[in-house]
């Protein structure tokens, strides 16, 4: 399976002038179609734009999100990483438990869902999977931006 590196670069966010251009959606086309060309001609290969989150200081004790947009672009590695060394085993050594890239079966007889089935395969192109319920990382952010609210 081929091993990629990743590129996000900052998206223009302003119009570059060129001539016979004259509307400013038109100027910031242009802008963006440098950089992807620039990126291309380096032998980026250009996957998505992405909107995140940037939680930043503003002032001296409190913070503010601001969005950011930015460009992602892979190429394949030009050699192969080697494998972790954990996975790496002597042919003489048997192995009691079958690999983790392995799909399992359900014990059950159930089919797999269509999400299991399309984690246990990989496309080269990462998706954003849907998550039920809200991560201890979000709820800890939460807590502590409800506790900042409540000192202001």
């Amino acid at each position: 399976m081929p091993q990629y590196q990743y590129r996000v670069i900052t998206a223009p966010n302003r119009g570059v002038k060129a001539k016979g251009i004259k509307s400013a959606e038109d100027r910031f086309s242009h802008a963006l179609e440098e950089v992807m060309n620039q990126m291309a001609a380096d032998g980026w290969e250009y996957q998505r734009a992405e909107t995140l989150p940037s939680v930043e200081r503003s002032g001296l004790a409190s913070t503010t999100t601001n969005w950011r947009n930015v460009l992602v672009f892979r190429k394949p590695l030009e050699e192969a990483l080697p494998a972790p060394a954990s996975t790496v085993m002597p042919i003489s050594e048997e192995r009691t438990e079958p690999p983790l890239a392995t799909p399992q079966t359900p014990q059950d007889g159930a089919s797999q869902s269509a999400g299991a089935s399309r984690m246990l395969s990989d496309n080269g192109v990462e998706e954003a999977s849907e998550v039920s319920g809200t991560t201890s990382s979000l709820k800890k952010l939460a807590a502590v931006r409800k506790e900042e609210k409540s000192d202001s």
